[in-house]
């Protein structure tokens, strides 16, 4: 019995200590194979971060190609003027001559400004020449183009024989034919009376000194229908000559005024066009003519008015043609520059009336003087020289005060684009020096016009209108 309990004791012993060693050998084998998974998941994570680096790397090929999609309107933004010619030349900006912190536009400048993606920490130059020539285009000024100045000098010696253009030497008849938009825009206000008020006022105002012997025409474009595709047609068709030709009388030309208001659209070649036409029985070698076209907008009639103004030179009147952009915006003031160079003419600008009548007294002081001529009390020999030093005066004070406009526009707007986080304050202070650096340029530009413009007479006004055109305004077309 007991060597039966003790045989027992010793089996379950070894049979303990067998289960023992098969846990142990099992703990070996699994401490063994334990690298395993650890191996597995160090394989999985290397997978895992190549992937992420693959992802990342896409995820920046697609932002990129993101952002050039978004910017590439950037493409046509012009560069940021580095000599006299493209000062001239520059495209007036969508503010230029407000302030971009006005409630009026604030709104609007900054979704402009929100058009663009933050500069990076570390952009290249050419990334920040395309954010600033987009900035310096929105706050452009339009300078006035020495050009223009030489052209009212020339208008402005009229009656001179040594002119090179025959067009300015007296003739024995006058005619001076006024062709007014009356499309719907010139219904706009200019202060408190509206376009067509102050075109009226103006243009009444002139005739009144104009000299009995002269004949005065005014033709009206615009002035029927509406706005509207459905009123184009019969816009496009309103010419009308309410006036003239013939010697002014105050009660005619009053009433013919009442003819008309501010309409439909704008058919500016068509008009042209007619006033050509009714010029043609006043040939140039008898007769000077003169065409003053005042106008707000750009043709709507699909016309080409520029092609109609170049035909104006080689006319039977070769009528001098004076083009007047009144509270023009871009566009129409291109159009219209362009029409007035196809002509060899003269192109003005004018935001109010004082200036709109500023353009008629040119007209009205030549017109004096063809008065006096034709009495005998004035020879050509005795014909006025250009008297430049006002003009030269209002010049340079212009260019001065536009080149201190646009310089608070750009140092504004780069505010603007820090504080929206689309460039760093090292960034800022980079488009702060370009800026001061085009205001430089424009200081210097502006000198060297003065002293050109100060060697101005009579006899030299062809020489230096070619020398001018050469130098601000050919190097732009090559």
């Amino acid at each position: 019995m007991i060597m039966r309990r003790n045989r027992f004791v010793i089996f379950s012993l070894l049979l303990t200590l067998s289960i023992i060693v098969i846990g142990c050998g099992n703990e070996k084998e699994s401490s063994d194979e334990e690298p395993q998974p650890s191996e597995y998941i160090t394989e999985e994570k290397s997978h895992s971060e190549a992937d992420n680096i693959t992802h990342d790397e896409t995820k920046e090929e697609d932002d990129k190609e993101m952002i050039e999609k978004d910017l590439s309107f950037l493409d046509g933004i012009s560069p940021a003027p580095e000599n006299g010619t493209s000062v001239i030349d520059q495209t007036q900006g969508k503010y230029a001559d407000i302030d971009v912190r006005d409630e009026s536009v604030n709104a609007d400048v900054l979704e402009n400004v929100g058009k663009l993606e933050p500069l990076p920490e570390d952009a290249s130059d050419e990334q920040l020449d395309m954010y600033f020539n987009y900035l310096y285009s929105l706050v452009a000024e339009d300078f006035p183009d020495p050009q223009d100045i030489i052209k009212k000098w020339e208008f402005g010696s009229f009656g001179n024989p040594d002119l090179p253009d025959s067009r300015y030497h007296f003739k024995e008849n006058y005619n001076v034919e006024i062709l007014l938009d009356s499309s719907g825009s010139m219904g706009f206000y200019a202060g408190d009376k509206t376009r067509m008020q102050v075109a009226k006022e103006t243009i009444s105002t002139f005739l009144k000194n104009v000299p009995e012997d002269a004949n005065v025409s005014l033709r009206v474009y615009g002035h029927e229908g509406t706005g509207s595709d459905s009123d184009k047609a019969l816009s496009c068709d309103s010419i009308e000559q309410v006036y003239g030709f013939q010697s002014y009388n105050a009660t005619d030309f009053d009433a013919a005024l009442r003819k008309f208001e501010p309409a439909g659209w704008t058919p500016l070649a068509e008009a042209l066009k007619q006033s050509e036409k009714a010029l043609q029985q006043f040939d140039s070698k008898n007769n000077t003519n003169l065409i003053y076209l005042v106008s707000d907008g750009i043709e709507t009639c699909d016309g080409n008015p520029v092609k109609v103004a170049e035909s104006l030179v080689d006319s039977n009147a070769q009528p001098i043609i004076n083009i007047i952009g009144f509270q023009a915006d871009n566009e129409a003031q291109d159009q219209l520059k362009s029409m007035a160079e196809a002509a060899n003419g003269i192109y003005s600008t004018a935001s109010n009336q004082e200036e709109l009548e500023a353009e008629f007294d040119r007209a009205e002081e030549v017109l004096e003087a063809w008065e006096e001529w034709k009495d005998d009390a004035l020879d050509d020999l005795d014909a006025e020289e250009v008297d430049a030093s006002f003009d030269i005066l209002a010049f340079t004070n212009d260019w001065g005060q536009i080149n201190r406009g646009q310089k608070l526009n750009v140092s504004r707007l780069t505010k603007i684009f820090r504080d929206e986080g689309i460039i760093n304050k090292e960034q800022e202070d980079v488009f702060h020096a370009k800026k001061n650096k085009i205001e430089e340029l424009i200081y210097d530009v502006r000198a060297e016009l003065e002293s050109e413009l100060r060697d101005v007479s009579a006899q030299k006004i062809n020489e230096m209108k070619s020398i001018i055109n050469e130098k601000y305004n050919d190097q732009s077309k090559e």
